[in-house]
């Protein structure tokens, strides 16, 4: 359905070359004379690029058909991983090569929000945070006090990160997933 640009605003979900879009940004813009203008920022929800697109007050954009869906990580075979819907409860795959960066702290059973596009798997949105247990870390040295000193450390889910010296095997630690960084010692 198309609706004119007054209509859409920051988060709509447009079709534009056949492509579903995302607005990240609306700026109105009234030149002295002449049209409004709309001068949008959008995200091409397929590939991940951004786009600076002008439109004249009165330009209609057709809405893409594209939801979203609570899920949770279910299982990799070989070249796919796989996520279950919570909704539906159907399985659907995406290659590797296109998620696995967002696959690092996950394991399976870890909830992820699923973006659809007609009834295709487009991407998947890991947790802002996860809880992992330390399998593996150097002890701290004996007299290692200073501020801001850190070591690595092996997660259950594979993954190496920096943790602060005093953090031990068996510790369970909360990491950033976006920058992969450690957050926080959790409470067991």
């Amino acid at each position: 359905m198309a609706l004119p640009i007054e209509k859409h605003k920051k988060g709509s979900k447009i079709l534009l070359n056949e492509d579903p879009y995302e607005i990240v940004e609306v700026n109105f813009v009234k030149p002295g004379k002449g049209q409004a203008l709309y001068k949008c920022r959008l995200r091409n929800l397929l590939k991940g690029g951004m786009l600076d697109r002008t439109f004249r007050s009165g330009d209609s954009l057709e809405e893409a058909n594209v939801h979203r869906s609570d899920g949770a990580y279910s299982y990799r075979d070989g070249e796919n991983f796989y996520f279950l819907d919570n909704d539906s409860f159907e399985q659907f795959g995406m290659a590797a090569d296109v998620v696995a960066d967002q696959m690092t702290f996950l394991m399976e059973g870890s909830p992820v929000q699923l973006l659809f596009w007609n009834g295709q798997l487009i991407s998947i949105t890991p947790p802002q945070y996860v809880v992992m247990e330390v399998t593996y870390t150097e002890p701290a040295a004996k007299g290692d006090t200073a501020t801001n000193v850190t070591k690595a450390a092996q997660l259950e889910c594979g993954a190496e990160v920096q943790v602060p010296s005093f953090i031990r095997v068996g510790d369970k630690i909360k990491i950033d997933v976006e920058s992969g960084s450690y957050s926080e010692r959790v409470a067991s």
